[in-house]
């Protein structure tokens, strides 16, 4: 049943001028400046982190597939936080909350979404590079070859943007009773449709297709390459190969985890279980923490990234010198 004072999704003037008010962290005022400089700092160190990697591997001549990978990952985070983190930031200054436009709003949706679903498809394009290396080694070159590694992450990003478009539309043609206040700190899939005046379940059936099709199809590409992995590894009787076999997996292996493991807690339950506290709490974690940590995962555990990083320090050095 609609609620008294719903605006239709179908008036379009209405929706021109409606504004939507992020009500972010207003229950913490008194710690506005503390939250502010956590964040300001985080979000810097992980632009700062990103930009090296993304630096450091285009400086590179030649480029291995994971190498590939790995740039397009950081590009990724990069524009992750940016939609996210700077709106955030500023909702900290004010004391009852930021304004934004409805076409705001959905395109912070629609791009979030987007870059959310190109890294779940990129982390099955990474978790098939991984098989190729491990279960077929003599065939790697010739498999991963420069021309699949680019349609792979041309098809990444077309794929997450296509159902992130499907999926934004689908949120933002919903009726919307007469509060506009997101309990959140940017326009989120279960916030945006928590103020849908409907009590019923077909407004979430978008956003469980998009499950689906972002979360569970590659996540079980990802399954399936792991197991092939875990197979072909049992079948190796020096325990030192294995173990070295099962590190270049553990990088990616942990960056799958926080990724599916935050965004399924989110993402993948009803309506009805909807907290907009523990929301943002979790959302504090795969917007900021997730992105500042992915850099020191992969640099650390990437003996090809490791390299890239050190050639590039290396440059700089000379070129000081110079």
């Amino acid at each position: 049943m609609p609620c008294e004072g719903c605006m239709k999704g179908d008036n379009e003037s209405t929706d021109a001028t409606m504004e939507f008010l992020l009500l972010g962290f207003s229950e913490l005022f008194c710690l506005r400046v503390l939250l502010f400089l956590i964040f300001l700092v985080i979000h810097l160190v992980t632009l700062a982190e990103n930009m090296m990697i993304f630096i450091a591997v285009v400086m590179e001549h030649s480029r291995p597939p994971m190498l590939f990978f790995l740039c397009q990952l950081s590009v990724i985070e990069l524009c992750y936080t940016l939609v996210i983190v700077p709106k955030a930031l500023l909702g900290l200054m004010v004391m009852n909350g930021i304004t934004i436009s409805f076409i705001g709003c959905a395109a912070q949706m629609h791009f979030f979404v987007g870059l959310g679903g190109a890294e779940c498809f990129l982390l099955a394009a990474m978790s098939y590079d991984r098989y190729v290396a491990i279960c077929q080694p003599l065939y790697y070159t010739a498999v991963m070859s420069e021309g699949l590694c680019l349609r792979l992450s041309i098809a990444c990003c077309l794929g997450g943007f296509a159902v992130a478009l499907w999926l934004t539309v689908a949120v933002f043609r919903l009726p919307f009773c007469q509060s506009h206040r997101i309990n959140h700190f940017f326009c989120d899939v279960p916030a945006v449709l928590h103020l849908a005046c409907t009590q019923s379940y077909i407004p979430e059936l978008p956003l469980l297709a998009a499950c689906v099709l972002l979360l569970l199809f590659p996540f079980l590409l990802i399954l399936t390459s792991y197991v092939c992995i875990a197979a072909a590894l049992l079948r190796i009787t020096s325990s030192l190969r294995r173990g070295k076999a099962f590190s270049t997996c553990f990088s990616h292996l942990a960056i799958a985890l926080l990724h599916y493991g935050c965004a399924s807690f989110m993402y993948i339950r009803p309506k009805s279980s909807y907290s907009p506290a523990r929301d943002k709490i979790v959302s504090l974690v795969y917007t900021n923490i997730t992105p500042l940590l992915y850099p020191l995962i992969y640099s650390l555990r990437n003996k090809e990234i490791r390299g890239a990083l050190k050639k590039m320090l290396r440059r700089k050095r000379i070129f000081e010198l110079n």
